[in-house]
C-alpha cells in the first residue's frame, strides 16, 4: 500500500515530447522513469512494479514446460570468450579491464557460461533434454542505441538455453516453447498482433531464427507478411519478386555509349538519359572471403547483402577496395558495372533484371553510360537468377505469387538455433543409447522483457493515457480520499473488502485539489478509481470507476 503523501515521485503537469512514441513522454510525466544518460534510464517504484509482473507472467509459463531457473553472472573471464572465438568478434561486448591483468565481459549473451555449467550435469542421453533459463540484466556497447528505447546498452532479458540429442527430440521442445511465448504475449493482451517472423541468425546457422513481432507503427522492423501461406519475414530475409514481370521490347536497340558527368542517381538518369529506373542497373563489387565478386541488381532495389551472403556461402562479405575494383575491371570505384566486365570475374544478376531489354548500365569507363544493352548481344545471359534484392512495399511471395502486406513491428523474443558452436567448443558430449559419445545440440530462446515492457506502455495508449491491462498495471485500486479524517475509516473499509495492500494506492495529500487527484489517477492509468467522501461514507456506498466505463458506480459497503 503506497500512501501518496509519503510518495517522494512527483507527477508533471504536462507531458515533453522527447521523441516520436508518445508512450516515452507519458512515463517520464507520471515519473515512471527518470533518465540518467542517453538511452539509460531509472526505473521508479510505479514503472518497477509494471516490470516485476511482466517477470512474473514470464516466469510462471518457463515453469510450466520444464524449464529450470538459474541466475548466471553478469562478468565472465575472457578466457571463455577466447575459447568461442568470440572475445574480438562480439563488436557490442563490453571489455572490462581489472586488477592483476585480467580481462572480463559484461555479458551480452550467456553462452559462454551456461556450456560449461551443463558441463557438469549433461553425462547422458537420459539427462536431456535440459533447459535452463534466467531474467537477468543484459549489457550491449552499442555505438549508438537505436529504435529511442529498444536498443539499449543496458536491459532486462529471460535468456533460456536447452540441450537436445537429435533435431527430432528438439522439434518436440520447440513446439513447447512456442506454447510458452503464444502463452506470455496471450497474457499481455498482444497475441492478436503478435508475428512469428522468420529472420536470419547467420552467425550460428544457415536456418532461419524465429522472432516474435508486435505490429506497431513507429518502431523497428519492417515485416513481410503473406496472407496466404500466413507466413511473415523480417525485411532482412523477405524472399521476393517484383510486382510486375518485366516486358521485352519488340525491337532490340543499338548499344550507345553516352557520356553524362556526374549523372549518377536514377533521377539524373531519367532526365538526361530519358532512361526510367526499371531499365536501369545497379552493379556492387565485393570481397567475400577474400574472393571478388560482381552483384547486379535493377536500379529501383538495393542490394541485400545477408541474402547474397547466403546464395554465395561466403562468413565475411564487404564492398570492394578501390584498388581491388581498379585491378579487376580496370575502371575507378563507382564506373565498374555489368557491361565490359572482363570474362574472369564471378557474377551474379538477380531475377529482378529477367527479361530486361534495352537497358542501362555503367561501361567500365569514367563517366560514361551504356544504354540499350541486351543479354546474349552485349551481356552473356546468366545460366541462374538469384534473389537477393532487398523487398520493397508491393513485392510479392515468391512461393504464393501473393502481395505481401508491409508493417513495421518490435521484436519482443525469439528463437535461434545455436548448433553445435559452443557445445563443441567446450567440449561437451553425452553418452547415447549405444553408449557412443555425440555433441548435444543447443538452442537460445530469448524474451526482451525490459522491452516488452516499453512495447505494452506504446501498444496500450488511448487517446490521452496509457490504458494498461489489468493483470500487469502497477497497481489495481487508486483511492481518492476527500477529507483526511476518512483515512482511518477507508482503511478499516478496505480491510472488509478484501482488497489486495500491494494493489492499493491511498491519495491522502491535503491541499491538493480533487481533480489533481483525479488526474494522477488518470495518467497512471491505475484500472479502478475509488473516491471515498463524507457524502459517500454518511449514505454507506462508496464511488467506483473503472477505466474503461464512462460513468462511476456507487456501490453498498
Amino acid at each position: 500500500m503506497i500512501f501518496m503523501s509519503k510518495f517522494p515521485f512527483k507527477t508533471q503537469k504536462t507531458a515533453q515530447k522527447v521523441s516520436d512514441n508518445k508512450s516515452t513522454s507519458i512515463l517520464l510525466q507520471a515519473w515512471y522513469i527518470r533518465q540518467v544518460m542517453a538511452w539509460v534510464y531509472t526505473y521508479t517504484t510505479i514503472w518497477l512494479k509494471v516490470l516485476d509482473k511482466i517477470k512474473n507472467i514470464v516466469r510462471d509459463e518457463m515453469n510450466n514446460y520444464w524449464a529450470f531457473e538459474t541466475l548466471m553472472p553478469s562478468l565472465a573471464p575472457r578466457e571463455l570468450w577466447e575459447i568461442t572465438n568470440r572475445w574480438d568478434n562480439v563488436d557490442v561486448l563490453f571489455h572490462i579491464p581489472a586488477a592483476n591483468n585480467k580481462e572480463y565481459a559484461l555479458n551480452p549473451t550467456h553462452e559462454e557460461v551456461v556450456t560449461p555449467l551443463m558441463w557438469e550435469f549433461i553425462k547422458s542421453y537420459k539427462d536431456l533434454p535440459m533447459c535452463a533459463y534466467q531474467i537477468q540484466s543484459k549489457f550491449r556497447n552499442e555505438k549508438r542505441a537505436k529504435s529511442w528505447l529498444l536498443r539499449w546498452r543496458e536491459f532486462i532479458m529471460k535468456d533460456a538455453y536447452s540441450f537436445h540429442a537429435d533435431n527430432k527430440e528438439f522439434e518436440n521442445y520447440y513446439e513447447w516453447m512456442k506454447q510458452v511465448y503464444s502463452n506470455v504475449y496471450n497474457r499481455l493482451w498482444l497475441w492478436n498482433d503478435t508475428y512469428i517472423v522468420k529472420a536470419d541468425w547467420w552467425t550460428f546457422t544457415d536456418k532461419y531464427s524465429h522472432e516474435f513481432q508486435v505490429k506497431l507503427d513507429i518502431w523497428e522492423d519492417v515485416i513481410f507478411y503473406d496472407k496466404i501461406s500466413k507466413e511473415a519475414f523480417n525485411k532482412e530475409i523477405a524472399p521476393c519478386i517484383i510486382p510486375t514481370p518485366n516486358i521485352k521490347d519488340n525491337e532490340l536497340k543499338e548499344r550507345q555509349d553516352i557520356e553524362a558527368i556526374w549523372v549518377i542517381w536514377v533521377e539524373a538518369l531519367s532526365k538526361k538519359l530519358w532512361v526510367p529506373a526499371e531499365k536501369s542497373t545497379k552493379t556492387m563489387m565485393f570481397d567475400a572471403d577474400w574472393k571478388f565478386i560482381v552483384a547486379s541488381v535493377r536500379w529501383d532495389y538495393d542490394i541485400n547483402t545477408l541474402k547474397l551472403q547466403k546464395i554465395i556461402w561466403c562468413k565475411n562479405l564487404k564492398f570492394a577496395s578501390p584498388e581491388q575494383v581498379k585491378e579487376k575491371t580496370w575502371s575507378e570505384i563507382g564506373y565498374a558495372w555489368l557491361y565490359n566486365l572482363p570474362e574472369n570475374i564471378e557474377l551474379y544478376i538477380d531475377d529482378s533484371i529477367i527479361w530486361l531489354t534495352n537497358f542501362e548500365t555503367w561501361t567500365n569507363k569514367t563517366w560514361y553510360h551504356s544504354i540499350n544493352v541486351n543479354f546474349d548481344r552485349d551481356v552473356k545471359e546468366p545460366a541462374k537468377y538469384y534473389d537477393f534484392k532487398e523487398a520493397k512495399l508491393w513485392d510479392r511471395n515468391p512461393e504464393t505469387q501473393e502481395i505481401y502486406e508491409v508493417f513495421k513491428a518490435s521484436e519482443v523474443g525469439n528463437i535461434f538455433p545455436l548448433e553445435t558452436k559452443f557445445s563443441s567448443a567446450f567440449n561437451l558430449t553425452f553418452l547415447d543409447e549405444n553408449n557412443k559419445s555425440k555433441t548435444p545440440l543447443m538452442w537460445c530462446y530469448w524474451i526482451w522483457v525490459s522491452r516488452l515492457m516499453w512495447v505494452c506502455a506504446e501498444y496500450f495508449l488511448d487517446e490521452n493515457w496509457i490504458a494498461w491491462p489489468e493483470q500487469i498495471a502497477p497497481f489495481t485500486n487508486y483511492i481518492v480520499i476527500i477529507w483526511e479524517e476518512n483515512i482511518e475509516k477507508w482503511i478499516e473499509i478496505s480491510n472488509s473488502l478484501w482488497l489486495d495492500k500491494n494493489e492499493i494506492i491511498i491519495d491522502d495529500r491535503q491541499n491538493v485539489w480533487f481533480w489533481q487527484k483525479m488526474n494522477d489517477a488518470e495518467l497512471l492509468w491505475i484500472p479502478n478509481i475509488i473516491i471515498i467522501s463524507p457524502k459517500t461514507l454518511e449514505k454507506g456506498w462508496y464511488e467506483m470507476k473503472k477505466r474503461w466505463e464512462k460513468e462511476s458506480n456507487f456501490i453498498n459497503l
